[in-house]
């Protein structure tokens, strides 16, 4: 959206939906790679250094909080008059 306009209810649903769209591309591409990653270090036997758990852990708890907030738009849309 343009930084000088005002958004729309509509424009701002239309963002929304663009940005789950590429999202959940994303996702199923992070998911094939996390899945192949997985089975590499399972096969080696090798380990990973904290700094990864440490930033998959905030990846989960953002996830989350977007599950939360998507959650919500959803109740709200379903409110409406």
């Amino acid at each position: 959206m343009d930084e000088n306009t005002t958004p729309t209810v509509d424009m701002s649903l239309a963002a929304l939906s663009d940005a789950v769209g590429k999202a959940s591309e994303d996702f199923r591409a992070v998911r094939a790679s996390l899945d192949v990653a997985r089975a590499d270090i399972v096969s080696r036997n090798t380990s990973l250094s904290r700094e990864v758990v440490a930033h998959v852990e905030k990846v989960i708890v953002h996830l989350r909080e977007t599950d939360e907030s998507l959650r919500d738009v959803l109740k709200d849309l379903s409110r409406r008059d």
